[in-house]
């Protein structure tokens, strides 16, 4: 679990570092920090497409995945939920932040795989290297949204302790398709958090988080 601390306290840091400078930052820094958040995250949910959709072995699956996943996060109502949790113990826009937070930090190959590898081989390269790239990515949100989005460290503790307990348990029989298609649905939904912050179009992005259960579903049917 040494990986998963480190990655965690990384963007602990960074929230705090770049909530410091965020009052001294002027609106239209902000703005500019806005956009570039938003590029950031098209950027990386186009590579994760590009990377793991042309070696998917089921290239329906990820529709299906996004269609059934979002009815029912539409029935739970997660993005108004979370939205309303989040503006209840904050002001301006956090939850648009810290969704987005939670879906970069999460929902990524190194996040995933990091692991994965940390419980089967004993090897934190991929969780220190994410750790380091989160840390940076978390100044730059904090500086925009706040201090609130050290509460993602909190999500990632809890998403990256789950994958490394369930690698331990499964060992070596865990599925590197599931990891594959599980990196392309969350590439996808990193894409529409990167739209909704360009502004070019809101997308209920939680409510679309339903989509991750999906394949791991239709594995265990395999």
């Amino acid at each position: 679990m040494f990986g998963t601390i480190f990655n965690t306290m990384m963007i602990i840091i960074g929230s705090i570092v770049g909530s410091v400078f965020k009052n001294g930052i002027k609106d239209d820094y902000h703005n500019i920090l806005m956009q570039a958040m938003g590029l950031a995250a098209m950027g990386l949910g186009i590579n994760a497409l590009v990377q793991h959709l042309p070696s998917s072995k089921y290239p329906v699956l990820f529709i299906v995945s996004l269609a059934v996943g979002g009815l029912i996060g539409q029935k739970l109502n997660l993005e108004s939920k979370f939205n309303a949790l989040v503006n209840k113990y904050s002001k301006g826009n956090l939850a648009e932040g810290l969704s987005t937070a939670i879906l970069l930090f999460c929902i990524g190959t190194l996040s995933i795989l990091g692991p994965v590898e940390a419980a089967l081989k004993g090897d934190y390269t991929y969780l220190l290297a994410n750790g380091i790239l989160d840390g940076i990515t978390s100044i730059v949100l904090a500086t925009t949204f706040g201090i609130g989005i050290a509460i993602s460290g909190i999500v990632l503790f809890v998403w990256q302790g789950s994958i490394y307990l369930i690698a331990i348990l499964m060992g070596s029989s865990i599925n590197n398709d599931l990891l594959n298609e599980l990196t392309i649905i969350g590439g996808i939904l990193i894409l529409a958090s990167g739209l909704s912050i360009l502004g070019i179009k809101k997308f209920n992005t939680l409510n679309l988080l339903p989509a991750l259960l999906i394949p791991v579903i239709v594995f265990l049917f395999i």
